[in-house]
């Protein structure tokens, strides 16, 4: 029987009510995102979460985040030229895998909707207690109610878009107290496939559906308890820029932490499980005379315990130890009845993995305070299925994905061991009331990834288990000052990496993966002012790639860009403008198969504003792209749509008017 969205979205509200809870960890992060002056956080971010097609797109207000686009959803966040596997997703201390080897699915598309969380993106280790950073982290965090004087609270939400027909509704409400509460949230949204500014149709459609339980409790002497159970299910997800669309995408996601104070501090222990199935095919959303399919699936489990303690108001210290172990299978099938199993895309892929880390910082004066840590991490991988045989098509002969590796690499043995040791050194210094700089220097060791070592799609795509850790080797140096209304916030860094992890595709259209010496460097600039009603914000970051042994650009690295916002407020009522603009960009890596060619640049305004009709109810809307323009980030992926063959990248969407009410209690 088919379930309307409506069933659909209850039924999620009641499995998460049968489920196991577990928690949300609360960081001390910075929001990237644009709070509005005379608003509350959440409200900012419930008002803006609306109106953006995915919760991701909120980053796209930095310069240093660009958004690779392969279709309506999944777009996935690329920091300072590095994503995919070197930038990581927190999604409240949880690190969330994709289970796509194409990465339909990418982690950034667990971000809730209906709980819009903060969002903030770190780039250097001045914390290594969620791991090294090796491109960067985008971590997500969601707020607990804020019940004020009353006894529950909650938001209704519904909205729509012209371009692509599309709607969504969403909401949660929650009871009792901040120290004992229970939250329910579900959401549902959709679209058709979306108009490019050349009035080209491009493949985009969704569904999407949500359902999250939470809740937390507090006692007395400070002991807490934290629980969250969530479901998603992304149905139809229709992908221009790839052979095949996804029908079907599933995610739980459980989570429970506990935590107490002692001593000068506190510990905490949190536990979570993430299971992500996902399966794409040529045929269910598209037109195949050869029928193909993969199924494919990720296993999550992990804990961590950290102790902090403060020495003599001046000494933060802070030790852990974490594990967590992964299991990616992914099988590809074809022939008529597709019965025949064609590749063992990810055969069977296990990780474990136990870390060690110790922080401390020191406020040697009132204005300098030094920190330092070290991280250890002790990585094993295997592709447990490697002697099992497969067929590229009925009639040919079988191979398996060990005598793959061995043809293609000389690699016998599959399984990986990593040692790795990460560090860093950081300081900042308050050297006038109105300036500080602050100075990171890291070192940060990464493991290849499932894909990077062991992904066999027949003899055509093919990982290598032989490579070594990735070595970055990162320095950064920012000043940030105030003085009146003005903020600043310039900004330099450099990242040596040795045996950087290089995709390589012939001309005919094998890919293979190598190490190379590496190096990005880039600037950063940002410039604010406000005087309580009017506001303005420039941000402009530039980033340069260079593959050292080849003398070489790296791939995916984007062009200078540039956002300007304009933005006024009054009693309530919110206006902005902004400006996105990007040069063109030459410098490529045509080997790659990742960069789909030089990109022209582009300028990009929108419009959005926000208004209280009474007490608890506001509409806001936003005009993206005003002036209808066919434009496509440099990063995003190359246009495969016979449909709509003049695109060379996946385009972004043409103006689009977006709409939505919101009622908070």
């Amino acid at each position: 029987m088919t379930q309307t969205p409506l069933a659909r979205v209850i039924g999620l509200m009641v499995a998460g009510a049968a489920a196991l809870p577990a928690p949300a960890q609360t960081l001390d992060s910075s929001p990237l995102i644009r709070v509005t002056e005379g608003q509350s956080p959440e409200t900012a971010r419930l008002a803006e979460a609306a109106l953006t097609p995915e919760p991701v797109s909120r980053l796209d207000a930095d310069p240093a985040v660009s958004l690779s686009r392969m279709g309506g959803r999944g777009l996935e966040p690329v920091v300072r030229g590095q994503s995919r596997e070197r930038v990581d997703v927190l999604l409240d201390g949880i690190r969330v895998e994709g289970a796509c080897p194409n990465r339909m699915d990418p982690p950034t598309s667990r971000l809730s909707a209906a709980l819009p969380p903060a969002l903030e993106v770190r780039t250097s280790n001045r914390t290594l207690r969620w791991g090294a950073i090796a491109g960067g982290q985008v971590v997500a965090t969601t707020a607990a109610p804020d019940f004020g004087d009353g006894a529950s609270t909650g938001h209704l939400t519904v909205g729509g878009a012209d371009n692509g027909d599309g709607w969504l509704v969403n909401g949660s409400a929650a009871v009792g107290s901040d120290e004992a509460w229970l939250r329910l949230a579900a959401g549902y949204d959709e679209a058709d496939d979306y108009q490019d500014g050349d009035g080209e149709t491009v493949r985009s459609a969704y569904q999407n559906t949500e359902g999250r339980l939470d809740g937390a409790w507090t006692s007395d002497s400070g002991l807490y308890v934290k629980g969250m159970a969530s479901r998603q299910e992304e149905r139809d997800v229709k992908y221009a820029g790839a052979g095949m669309d996804a029908p079907k995408t599933d995610t739980d996601l459980y989570r429970l932490e506990l935590g107490a104070p002692v001593a000068n501090g506190g510990w905490n222990l949190m536990a979570w499980q993430a299971d992500v199935d996902h399966v794409m095919d040529n045929f269910s959303l598209r037109d195949a005379t050869m029928k193909m399919l993969t199924a494919s699936e990720t296993r999550t489990r992990g804990a961590r315990l950290t102790l902090d303690q403060t020495i003599g108001y001046t000494k933060d210290l802070a030790v852990g130890v974490d594990v967590e172990s992964n299991d990616w299978d992914a099988t590809m099938y074809n022939g008529m009845a597709l019965d025949n199993t064609a590749s063992l895309l990810w055969p069977g892929v296990e990780r474990d993995r136990v870390g060690l880390f110790a922080e401390a910082f020191h406020r040697i004066r009132v204005n300098l305070r030094l920190g330092a840590g070290l991280r250890y991490d002790r990585v094993e991988m295997d592709a447990t299925r490697a002697g099992d045989s497969f067929r590229m098509n009925p009639t040919s002969m079988p191979m398996t994905p060990a005598s793959v590796y061995q043809s293609v690499y000389g690699v016998t043995d599959v399984d990986a061991v990593d040692d790795n040791i990460s560090g860093f050194l950081s300081g900042d210094w308050r050297f006038s009331d109105r300036q500080a700089l602050e100075l990171t220097a890291s070192h940060s060791v990464r493991s290849p990834s499932v894909t990077e070592r062991y992904i066999v799609r027949g003899t055509g795509w093919v990982g290598n288990p032989g490579l070594d850790t990735e070595k970055h080797h990162k320095l950064e140096l920012a000043l940030s000052g105030q003085d009146g209304n003005w903020q600043w916030r310039p900004a330099l860094w450099v990242d040596r990496v040795d045996d950087f992890v290089l995709r390589d595709q012939t001309p005919s259209d094998q890919v293979r993966y190598r190490s190379v010496s590496a190096r990005l460097l880039g600037v950063e600039a940002a410039l604010q002012w406000s005087n309580g009603r009017w506001s303005t914000r420039s941000k402009l970051a530039s980033v340069r790639g260079e593959n050292r042994d080849d003398g070489t650009a790296l791939p995916q690295i984007p062009p200078v860009q540039f956002v300007q916002t304009l933005a006024w407020q009054a009693q309530g009522h919110t206006l902005q403008a902004e400006w996105q603009v990007a040069r063109r960009q030459e410098r490529i890596d045509p080997v790659s198969g990742l960069d789909a060619g030089p990109s022209a640049g582009y300028g990009v305004l929108n419009l959005s504003g926000n208004h209280p009709l009474m007490r608890n109810l506001s509409l806001g809307w936003a005009l993206d792209n005003l002036f209808d323009k066919a434009w496509a980030p440099h990063v995003s992926r190359a246009n495969t749509d016979p449909f709509n063959p003049e695109a060379v990248r996946v385009n972004e969407p043409g103006r689009t008017l977006r709409v939505a009410l919101t009622a908070r209690w």
